[in-house]
């Protein structure tokens, strides 16, 4: 196996087989080592597709060489977390419940992905029926972060971030409701981006909160983001929440200048109760726009500061709802933490949903309202950095211990509310090497926007770039 192989973006690995430089097969080859040499540690699989990823490779290879070619997903391996149906795959959602389910059908964005080319090569580990931010599954191993693998990789698309940053794929598929794309994203190092709610449709995919849902993209740079994006965007019949909104070429914007940028921020929230060093990092990547041209707008969104309980409350009522029979019928084959919080999800009144929705409409009403003022906001993506594996509170600030999962949503809980798109860049490193990550928000339907901000981001650093310890510098 070449080396080199692993470090390639999809842009340049599709660049080189298109060039003949190197085969479909030797990519495929190259993530299979990787997974052999590291999942073992790290659990980022629950299943790997080798046969058939090297059949489909092959395959591949013969299209090129007949003269038709899918796009630049063609021929590049990418991994899907586990609540995402293939049809005749085993699709578990992380759970013993579903451990033997092998589905009819494709999910809408499996089948955009097979249209594209791309070879899937396997499915990865995730956080029991998504409900959760660690990724500590106990019926298929809890993942573990690749710069230390002491600590957490956040989740629930924990096994999607650690397969990219590990570079046992070049691109991931992860499901964001509550951050579940941009938390791992952020502690793992690599790119993800939680579209606006209705741009991405949810068909094939098992639900967690139904009014929350999405699904996007996770790779090590915007430009493979936006890649992904193009081909899985887009209105669906199957799935009626989705919007008829046109789609954009996501790639477009890539290289524009962003002198006059207005970034949103809200003081006494984006930068108050978090570490000293993701303070720092995402004040200092403020600055690298700001040296690009870009200019700070302080904003004041009145209610802001509801955001975590109207968050908990809508993602627990929700799915207690979808599991309800089978919370009755087989209360044992739930992992305890999964278990309980479905359990306390059944406790909430109709009252506490109904003014929890009555809130995002509220905060969604100041964003829009705040967005004639400023073109995206910027804040930290979450409010520490990769904590201990199995730890169930953090310290924020002041010695003070905090429920983990509450905390872990400081930030993403306003884009998951508000419906609006949000995208996690790498922005710098804690004291110990570990990865920091910002989220950069924005209007509804301006992901191409957002993918050329973070690209002009990553043109002027070098975050993205590094690998974690565990593979090698």
């Amino acid at each position: 196996m070449n080396p080199a192989l692993l470090d390639l973006t999809i842009a340049e690995a599709g660049r080189q087989i298109r060039q003949g430089t190197i085969t479909p097969t030797q990519l495929v080859n190259a993530s299979l080592a990787q997974i052999d040499r590291f999942d073992d540690t790290l659990k980022a699989f629950i299943s790997v597709d080798r046969e058939a990823a090297l059949q489909v490779a092959q395959a591949a290879e013969l299209m090129l060489a007949a003269g038709h070619d899918l796009g630049p997903l063609h021929c590049i391996p990418i991994a899907l977390k586990d609540n995402i149906a293939v049809r005749g795959k085993r699709t578990t959602a992380g759970s013993k419940i579903l451990e033997d389910w092998l589905p009819d059908h494709d999910a809408t964005i499996v089948t955009k992905l097979k249209q594209a080319g791309a070879i899937l090569i396997g499915k990865t580990n995730l956080h029991e029926f998504a409900w959760g931010g660690t990724s500590a599954n106990p019926h298929y191993g809890h993942v573990r972060n690749p710069w230390d693998t002491s600590r957490f990789p956040a989740g629930s698309s924990g096994g999607s971030g650690v397969a990219v940053a590990t570079r046992m794929c070049l691109g991931a598929i992860g499901t964001d409701t509550g951050g579940s794309i941009r938390l791992p994203s952020a502690i793992n190092g690599t790119v993800g981006i939680r579209p606006t709610y209705g741009r991405v449709s949810n068909h094939g995919i098992i639900p967690l909160a139904w009014s929350m849902d999405t699904a996007g993209p996770m790779t090590r740079t915007i430009e493979d983001c936006a890649l992904m994006f193009n081909v899985i965007a887009g209105a669906d019949p199957r799935d009626p929440a989705t919007a008829s909104v046109p789609t954009d070429d996501y790639l477009s914007l890539l290289g524009t200048d962003i002198r006059g940028l207005r970034i949103g921020i809200v003081p006494g929230y984006f930068f108050s109760h978090l570490q000293p060093d993701v303070k720092r990092a995402v004040e200092h990547a403020l600055g690298v726009f700001e040296d690009l041209g870009a200019r700070r707008v302080d904003v004041d969104i009145a209610h802001i500061e509801g955001n975590i309980s109207a968050q908990l409350t809508i993602e627990s009522a929700e799915p207690s709802t979808y599991h309800q029979d089978a919370l009755r019928r087989r209360p044992g084959d739930y992992g305890d933490d999964v278990r309980t919080l479905l359990e306390v999800g059944e406790l909430l009144l109709a009252t506490h949903y109904l003014q929890a929705q009555r809130y995002r409409a509220l905060l969604r009403t100041e964003f829009m309202e705040a967005f004639k003022r400023v073109d995206v906001f910027l804040c930290p993506t979450l409010p520490f950095t990769a904590t201990a594996m199995g730890a169930t509170t953090v310290v924020i600030e002041n010695g003070v211990e905090e429920d983990m999962l509450s905390a872990i949503m400081q930030y993403t809980g306003v884009a998951s509310l508000t419906g609006l798109p949000s995208l996690n860049v790498p922005c710098g490193f804690d004291s110990d090497g570990l990865p920091v990550g910002m989220q950069i928000i924005g209007a509804p339907f301006s992901e191409a926007r957002l993918f050329s901000i973070g690209h002009a981001f990553q043109q002027a650093t070098d975050f993205h770039s590094k690998k974690p310890a565990l593979i090698g510098r």
